[in-house]
């Protein structure tokens, strides 16, 4: 089965390459696949995409470019929390309704092999937990919070995508978000017994005190001073 002919070429060699490699499992993925599924020769490859490997990069770039904009796509509320709750919901939302591409860009891991891809979605949301920690609102580092949150992301997203659609229960997402959101928020640390209300305190003081430095590029202090300054605060904030 081809595409439709009425896209351009261009387009049916993105669309059956992403398709290709997520049906894959890891086997090789042939030119002849491709040009044979998007219904053009191998010329019109070559010509768009210089090879296969170039097509393979073009997809990833593609489905990033699309990820990154529904990552975006909302004004901030002014609670980063929240906007992390809705950043969750649109990666979920995202691998659903593109399987192929999602399953390209986060299913194909190999062992000890960390695909730019995944180390570029921490990235961005790092950036809205780093508001929430510059907030006080978070008891453990934006990176830390970011690879923890990301990682269940991903994991729920897959686990939906392998689902017959009549089974879905989206509430699977919703739970394990909340959960994710309740674990690295103050909302924990309140938790805590009272012996422990100080120290976590601190913790979450230096979190705030270390993200809003990063993010000001404070010129109070020289390079040396402020990186010895991040480093204390990095030992405060990562104490259990």
């Amino acid at each position: 089965m081809s595409f439709d002919d009425q896209l351009p070429p261009k387009t049916r060699l993105l669309r059956a390459a992403a398709e290709l490699l997520a049906n894959s499992e890891g086997s090789p993925v042939s030119t002849r696949q491709i040009t044979k599924l998007a219904g053009v020769t191998a010329p019109t490859l070559y010509h768009h995409f210089g090879d296969k490997e170039g097509l393979f990069d073009a997809v990833v770039a593609a489905g990033f470019e699309e990820y990154v904009a529904g990552e975006r796509d909302f004004a901030p509320s002014g609670e980063p929390l929240e906007d992390v709750r809705r950043m969750w919901d649109n990666h979920v939302q995202f691998g659903l309704t593109q399987p192929h591409l999602y399953l390209v860009m986060f299913g194909n891991i190999r062992p000890e092999s960390r695909p730019a891809i995944v180390a570029d979605a921490e990235s961005l949301l790092e950036e809205m937990l780093s508001k929430a920690a510059i907030a006080g609102q978070i008891n453990v580092p934006p990176r830390e919070a970011a690879r923890s949150i990301l990682a269940a992301n991903v994991g729920v997203t897959l686990m939906l995508i392998a689902e017959p659609l009549e089974d879905r229960n989206l509430e699977l997402s919703t739970m394990t978000r909340d959960s994710m959101i309740f674990a690295v928020s103050t909302e924990t640390a309140r938790g805590a017994a009272a012996d422990d209300s100080g120290k976590s305190s601190v913790v979450v003081a230096a979190i705030a005190l270390n993200a809003a430095l990063q993010a000001s590029h404070s010129d109070q202090l020289s390079s040396s001073e402020l990186k010895l300054f991040l480093e204390w605060l990095h030992r405060i904030s990562s104490s259990s």
